[in-house]
């Protein structure tokens, strides 16, 4: 997919990406990790890497033909976008994103969801995410003419874009 922010681009992830991956899933966790004051560093350590290695084995299995790739800007690694692009009509789906804190609020998210919405209403389908309530990048969704169209326990959100003419 190519975007239009000539800085950004998506290359597919490959088995030396794996240690970044990593990397760019702990950043997420980050301030449910402080909440653990009493865990040590080896503690978190492992903790973020079961729970990365069931997360990415549980999105290759049950995302069968989506797009895994690295974003990288300015030829640097600062993220990842899992996007399952079902084209039997029912839409896309955005199955991750993730940037590191350092890249993050420098509209290189929105860029991407823009490019992605783009693609959806090319293809007249509507674009999906789930998000936790908490989770500040709901308000870019928000902005961006996301709405939420389920809840699961409260905390995940799904929301979707849909074109309107």
């Amino acid at each position: 997919m190519k975007l239009t922010n000539t800085a950004l681009a998506l290359r597919p992830i490959t088995s030396k990406d794996m240690p970044f991956l990593r990397e760019v899933y702990a950043s997420t966790r980050e301030a449910e990790m402080e909440r653990v004051p009493f865990w040590t560093d080896l503690m978190k350590k492992e903790f973020l890497n079961s729970q990365f290695k069931a997360q990415h084995e549980y999105y290759q299995k049950n995302y069968t033909g989506a797009e895994f790739w690295v974003i990288e800007f300015k030829h640097k690694g600062v993220g990842r976008l899992y996007l399952h692009d079902d084209f039997q009509g029912k839409g896309m789906r955005i199955i991750d994103i993730s940037i590191l804190p350092n890249y993050r609020n420098r509209g290189l998210g929105q860029d991407i969801f823009k490019d992605l919405m783009n693609r959806a209403a090319d293809f007249e389908r509507p674009l999906t995410i789930h998000v936790e309530a908490f989770n500040p990048a709901k308000n870019l969704y928000t902005r961006l003419g996301f709405k939420t169209i389920s809840e699961t326990n409260g905390i995940y959100h799904l929301m979707e874009w849909r074109h309107t003419i």
